[in-house]
């Protein structure tokens, strides 16, 4: 179905929206998939914060036209989905998952702070863990030396005399914390 010139307008429009708002985004072909395998696609997306778009190329290329996405400008033929995220691994790790179990997707590349990516670069993007894990891990890093100082604490005053129960008062208290 063609689109008239407003139409095209409109679409330009509401995707430099999504270009101007987005740190990520990925480009896919989608060659062969079902009705069905999309519709999951698009709904996993959708939980994830992802903006899948099936658009004409020409209208793509037009609306990230001076934007950090331009860079992919020459990846953009054939039928592709595009995909964009405020969260800097969401649209990688969406497409990433979908293509390790349905081969018809292809990912093509993508463009992160202004720099292409290519096929194991959304891959490598996708396999960034996420902030949540990230922060736990950064909380269990600070945690390990004072579990540990804790630890010998309690060894010490168990040593000097303070017998099981300053240990089990201690290790309680290093639970607590």
């Amino acid at each position: 179905m063609s689109l008239n010139r407003s139409e095209k307008e409109a679409v330009i429009e509401e995707v430099t929206g999504l270009a101007a708002r987005a740190q990520t985004l990925v480009i896919a072909e989608y060659r062969g998939i079902t009705v069905a395998d999309m519709t999951k696609l698009r709904n996993d997306a959708r939980s994830k914060g992802v903006n899948l778009s099936v658009l004409k190329n020409t209208l793509a290329r037009r609306a990230v036209a001076g934007s950090q996405f331009e860079v992919v400008g020459d990846q953009m033929t054939g039928p592709l989905i595009y995909g964009f995220s405020v969260d800097a691994t969401a649209a990688a790790k969406v497409v990433a998952d979908f293509a390790k179990t349905n081969d018809k997707l292809v990912i093509r590349g993508g463009a992160y702070g202004g720099k292409p990516l290519d096929v194991n670069g959304v891959k490598a993007l996708a396999s960034i863990p996420t902030k949540e894990v990230l922060l736990a891990q950064l909380c269990g890093l600070l945690m390990s030396p004072i579990s540990r100082t804790a630890v010998v604490l309690g060894a010490l005053a168990a040593k000097k005399g303070g017998g099981a129960d300053a240990t089990q008062d201690q290790t309680s208290e290093v639970a607590a914390a």
